[in-house]
């Protein structure tokens, strides 16, 4: 089995957390669970002190090591599904994800996802942690994903998401009409009492969405996000949260909203759009074996294209009485 070397600091927002959720947000490619049982087995460093108490309290600055000997994805199955891949060389790949593809197994998706296209198109990736998955998608957003082909990539991959050096932009539609672009910085956690989904909440980890307007249609926005952080959910979760849901968002609120007097062909375009309206538009880093910096762009898909074409067809048929 592979071993990997983990290391990172801790820092000054996880003043006072417990050791294992620490690791959770310092490593977050690897489980709760996981972390907890190599903590348990003496494989943790705290200021090169083994620990073996996941409820320590860390107080801010303190280094971490983790040497872990992991299990490969072995247990998970390639399959022959088609990436739509945009970069690869022998560290890294792009994808460009389409709708309707979970990206890890699951509850309820333990299969035909991005992880077993990964373990048949390149079947070594097998002895890297999540096949090399660092950052996801959720399953109806499209758009560019790195992974690492390599346990070296992965690591400094998601030291580099740690430290907020990887730039991911999104296009996205808002409900509602915006004026003006801005940021969202607030923090954000599992929602209460719907396990499976998030929201903000003040005493949750950090979350940073910076949004433009790109273009105005009736009732609706179109946006350029950047994510500062990479929180599960975050643009979706931030954007309800200052009342703009992405439209077919019905998670979180963002049900289709149809202006007046619109057109049968415009309410049949927002009938079938049946996902949030978001897209991974653009992705740079820092390659992580070469540190050379890198940019790619993923085109629109053609279900969000044909969204924006009646959005502004719409716009163009009823701007002579329009009120704003």
């Amino acid at each position: 089995m592979p071993q990997i070397t983990l290391s990172a600091e801790v820092q000054p927002e996880q003043i006072g957390q417990r050791l294992d959720q620490t690791l959770a947000e310092l490593f977050p490619e690897y489980s709760r669970s996981r972390l907890k049982t190599w903590i348990e087995a003496d494989l943790v460093k705290i200021n090169n002190r083994i620990t073996n108490i996941p409820r320590e309290k860390v107080f801010g600055g303190e280094h971490i090591e983790i040497i872990v000997e992991v299990e490969d994805e072995t247990r998970f199955e390639p399959e022959n599904i088609p990436l739509n891949i945009v970069y690869e060389d022998d560290d890294i790949i792009v994808i460009n994800k389409p709708k309707d593809l979970v990206v890890h197994p699951g509850a309820g998706n333990p299969n035909g996802t991005v992880l077993n296209a990964l373990l048949y198109h390149y079947p070594p990736i097998a002895e890297v942690p999540r096949a090399g998955i660092v950052h996801r998608l959720d399953k109806d957003t499209t758009g560019l994903m790195v992974v690492a082909k390599t346990i070296p990539a992965q690591t400094k991959l998601v030291r580099d998401l740690q430290k907020r050096k990887i730039t991911r932009e999104y296009e996205a539609v808002a409900s509602g009409i915006m004026t003006k672009g801005g940021s969202v910085d607030q923090p954000m956690a599992r929602h209460a009492t719907k396990r499976t989904l998030m929201a903000v909440h003040p005493m949750g980890k950090p979350a940073i969405t910076h949004y433009r307007i790109m273009e105005n249609f009736r009732n609706y926005t179109r946006l350029r996000l950047r994510l500062e952080t990479g929180r599960t959910h975050q643009i979706r979760v931030h954007m309800a949260h200052i009342a703009h849901p992405l439209l077919g968002d019905q998670t979180y609120g963002g049900r289709p909203r149809p202006p007046k007097n619109a057109s049968e062909n415009f309410m049949e375009v927002l009938r079938n759009f049946k996902r949030q309206a978001l897209h991974a538009v653009m992705l740079r880093l820092a390659h992580p074996i070469t540190g050379e910096m890198m940019e790619w762009y993923a085109p629109l898909p053609e279900d969000f294209v044909e969204l924006l074409n009646a959005l502004k067809t719409d716009y163009i048929e009823h701007k002579d009485n329009l009120d704003y």
